[in-house]
């Protein structure tokens, strides 16, 4: 992945043999690594971001204007959807250099995870009349999880769902929803019956619908999120995704499909911290020579290119066995957004430590990537949460 030919030797769970495998970027993925890279460079400096990050919204509606027309949102939806159907990896090519440039968009949440859900739970008709919107941009959607008892599980999806008549009435709060503000619709997981992941069923919800009302969550974050509060909203049968109480098995395929294509955005920002540490190493001069001859300053820079190696070979790991239907494609998804939720943080702290005072300025540009891996090593799962499910997944 670094412009020369890669060969990665890949422990599968097919019965002890080892394959070999090109993991070169093909021609597609150099052309979109390249357009994207170029883009984020004419549209994106330090200074944009810091101005996106500062506003009210978080959202600049001139940058997703211009992603759409690169075809971005349609990316993961099918050709028949008015989509471009690319595999999983194309997608994570994009946001490996959308993460290096700590881009902020309803990308990940519209174009992926609420895309990849509709594809898996919706009817042909949903499918009709959601994803060439969403394909286009015109439409951003969002999917609301979690809850005041924070997880990524099906236990604590607790907002509850009642039938009313041919329809269904919603009552409870979501927390920390990526976009909600700015979504034209809400994908709603919520539970109809049970405690578990029978039970749950995924509706889609207008922003706009009486009785929805959403609060900006404050913090240093990265992506903008929301308090969704639903007050007795009426839903119809039709605003079903997939049937009832069957839901979470399209929403985890989702959510795997997702983490991985996080991960590499990840890997893409802690490339990014990496980087930063590496070239002020050389760059700032102590006691008439560059820190970077320091043993100490060495093992900061050493510590953030492992992690930014690390985090990238298990994303990509993850989404070729996506791509490639494989049976552990779960597990891998876990591991890569373990490492990645924990690498992140620290390849950022270890840059942190290289730059010293200077990596506190904002105008700076490296608290771009700080407060991102703070707020992305929870989001779809944190290092617990995955370490655990991927125990389950090996049946330890």
């Amino acid at each position: 992945f670094k412009q020369k030919t890669a060969y990665e030797i890949s422990l599968g769970l097919v019965g002890s043999e080892m394959c070999i495998r090109d993991s070169s970027l093909t021609e597609t993925q150099q052309m979109l690594q390249n357009a994207v890279t170029e883009f984020m460079e004419a549209e994106l400096p330090k200074s944009r971001v810091l101005e996106i990050d500062d506003s009210e919204t978080g959202f600049a509606d001139d940058l997703w204007g211009k992603m759409a027309e690169m075809g971005l949102p349609g990316m993961l939806v099918a050709e028949e959807y008015g989509g471009s159907g690319n595999s999983v990896t194309d997608m994570a090519v994009v946001f490996e250099q959308l993460g290096y440039y700590a881009s902020s968009s309803p990308l990940l949440d519209s174009g992926v995870l609420a895309a990849s859900t509709i594809s898996a739970a919706g009817s042909d008709a949903q499918k009709q009349a959601l994803l060439p919107a969403i394909a286009s941009g015109d439409r951003i959607l969002t999917v609301a999880v979690t809850e005041e008892d924070y997880g990524w599980g099906p236990g604590t999806v607790a907002l509850q769902a009642s039938q009313s008549g041919d329809g269904y009435t919603l009552n409870g709060t979501k927390l920390f929803i990526p976009w909600a503000h700015v979504a034209d619709q809400i994908i709603v997981v919520a539970r109809t019956s049970g405690d578990g992941a029978d039970g749950i069923t995924l509706f889609l919800v207008d922003r706009n619908a009486s009785g929805v009302s959403t609060r900006l969550q404050s913090g240093w974050i990265g992506d903008k999120v929301c308090e969704v509060n639903l007050n007795n909203v009426q839903v119809g049968a039709s605003d079903v995704l997939g049937s009832v109480g069957q839901g979470w098995a399209a929403l985890q395929s989702a959510m795997d499909t997702t983490a991985a294509i996080l991960s590499a955005y990840m890997a893409g920002g802690t490339q990014k911290a990496y980087d930063m540490a590496r070239e002020y190493s050389q760059s700032r001069i102590a006691f008439g020579v560059p820190i970077g001859t320091f043993q100490r300053v060495q093992d900061h820079v050493i510590d953030a290119v492992t992690q930014a190696d690390a985090i990238k070979w298990t994303a990509y790991e993850a989404t070729w066995k996506l791509d490639e239907g494989r049976d552990d494609a779960s597990l891998a998804v876990s591991a890569a957004k373990a490492v990645a939720s924990t690498g992140y943080s620290q390849a950022c702290d270890a840059s942190h430590h290289v730059h010293g005072g200077i990596g506190t300025d904002l105008d700076f540009g490296l608290t771009h990537y700080t407060k991102r891996a703070r707020t992305f090593q929870h989001y779809l799962g944190d290092a617990i949460h995955h370490r655990r499910r991927a125990a389950e997944l090996l049946e330890l």
